[in-house]
């Protein structure tokens, strides 16, 4: 690509105040999900700061496009106290690639199969405290099966027609940083 030389420029242009380097590590709390570590970083400056970092193993999600329409899943979130509308996604199991993760939620939430899922880029969410990160796939050749959620996960599909999902997202309505960057990035590829 033409311009990844001078983006990684903006990325790497040597300006030395801008870093820090991780000088102690204490684990607080394990869970199923996620860990959190607190973290001594010396700045550039030589002071110290503290962080709190939440270690994720990532997940991965899917763009699923019919005749015009996008499936979407409606989920209850209890972290927002509302209902949500998201690309079918979920985490990585241990040594999971990112395509078998989205293959697996994508027949466990909506049913269906696809002949092949293209990658289209990694949703990184809350850089600020943690290292999630989201792979987000199209869904090409669909096919549709039965739908087997995960024990205690209700989902309901729905499909919703692509340039208002778009619109969805414009006006905020759909707000979830993995589903807005997907639906951005497949129109691209419709």
């Amino acid at each position: 690509m033409p311009n990844d030389k001078r983006f990684s420029n903006w990325l790497d242009a040597g300006d030395g105040r801008l870093y820090e380097r991780v000088v102690g590590r204490e684990r607080q709390w394990t869970g199923r999900i996620f860990s959190v570590d607190t973290l001594d970083v010396e700045l550039s400056d030589g002071s110290h700061g503290y962080r709190e970092i939440v270690n994720h193993h990532g997940g991965a999600g899917v763009v699923a496009v019919r005749d015009g329409k996008v499936c979407l899943v409606r989920q209850y979130r209890v972290a927002l106290g509302r209902m949500t509308l998201e690309i079918p996604a979920g985490k990585l199991d241990e040594g999971e690639a990112g395509a078998e993760c989205a293959a697996r939620e994508l027949s466990e939430e909506t049913g269906l199969r696809a002949e092949e899922l293209v990658l289209l880029g990694v949703s990184e969410g809350a850089v600020g405290f943690t290292n999630e990160h989201t792979e987000i796939f199209l869904a090409r050749g669909l096919k549709q099966a039965d739908e087997h959620p995960d024990e205690g996960e209700f989902v309901n599909t729905v499909w919703v027609d692509y340039e208002e999902a778009l619109a969805a997202v414009r006006e905020g309505r759909i707000r979830d940083a993995k589903t807005a960057l997907g639906l951005l990035l497949a129109r691209e590829m419709l």
